[in-house]
């Protein structure tokens, strides 16, 4: 490296792998959970003639798939990184999120579809086994969610499967409420509408966890961390005269990084050295920000001057 210039690294991303892995386990249950209650609510929607149940059925089907991929991706995402991937697959988390959110989507524009078809056209549902299964799908849920709670604040795969999963949870409440209206007033319109409050649950949702996908896919800067702040911190060091190409994205959920190009005096760098000097930037960064992965280069006064004229 020339003079003035240096390479530093804060803290490394954890060996364990992504933040979704510590739940891969819990993934699994859910899963095999999901499975089950999906094939219970296929039968109950059939046996029963419920819309509501076969809704939450299909998209308890999409949380199979979306599970499946969640784990499939935490496998991609540990994988240890290559000369040509040097963050490995890590990647690979953030897309089955999107992949999930597609699903989602899918899922909630034919529940709302076939919720109107059912007001043009009436059925007759049977309330008394909807409520049964609509219960069974509602406890089911609710331990998934259990599992799922703490991994979903850590990570936007396991986020997504959470809210899959509590959209399922909601669903299934909402087969019960109109099967019991079916069962007291005999009014078949609650099954539609039902269906209608499942897909009204799951885009809205659908469309929040989209929106932080795309930011981490276009590689905005992490939203807990305030760029303004950090180009302040460090410019507050003492010998700093400047800062540019700072730059600050995340590779997947857990694992953010950090690249900047700092200025410092000539006689700062003569006086404590580059790697003091190092020390305290990465200091800084880790100290208030969360920021697995920083990464500095030290230039002299008017360096940046000569870069350019050399792109030029």
């Amino acid at each position: 490296m020339g003079a003035g210039h240096d390479h530093g690294h804060a803290h490394h991303a954890p060996t364990s792998g992504t933040a979704a892995a510590a739940y891969r386990g819990r993934l699994r249950i859910a899963l095999t959970i999901t499975l089950t209650v999906m094939a219970v609510e296929i039968v109950g929607g059939v046996l029963a003639d419920s819309l509501a149940l076969i809704a939450d059925a299909a998209h308890m089907a999409t949380d199979a798939v979306g599970l499946g991929m969640a784990l499939l991706a935490i496998h991609f995402a540990n994988r240890p990184p290559s000369g040509n991937r040097t963050f490995g697959f890590a990647r690979a988390e953030i897309l089955a999120a999107l992949a999930n959110c597609l699903l989602l989507l899918g899922v909630g524009g034919y529940v709302l579809y076939e919720a109107i078809q059912r007001f043009v056209t009436p059925v007759g549902t049977q309330g008394g086994l909807t409520v049964v299964f609509g219960a069974i799908g509602l406890v089911a849920n609710m331990i998934s969610l259990t599992l799922l709670m703490r991994g979903q604040k850590e990570s936007l795969n396991v986020r997504g499967a959470f809210l899959e999963v509590a959209a399922d949870a909601l669903g299934s409440l909402a087969v019960i409420i109109s099967a019991t209206v079916i069962l007291l007033t005999g009014w078949q319109a609650a099954d539609p509408i039902a269906s209608l409050v499942i897909g009204l649950m799951i885009v809205p949702r659908t469309v929040k966890l989209l929106r932080e996908t795309l930011d981490v896919l276009l590689e905005a800067a992490p939203k807990n961390v305030d760029m303004a702040e950090v180009r302040a911190h460090i410019l507050a060091l003492p010998g700093v005269d400047d800062v540019h190409d700072l730059h600050a994205w995340t590779i997947t959920s857990g694992m953010p990084v950090l690249s900047a190009h700092v200025v410092v005096g000539s006689d700062t760098l003569d006086s404590i050295g580059h790697e003091k000097m190092l020390h305290e930037l990465q200091g800084c960064i880790g100290d208030h920000f969360d920021v697995e992965h920083c990464t500095f280069q030290l230039e002299p006064s008017g360096h940046a001057e000569h870069e350019a004229k050399l792109c030029h």
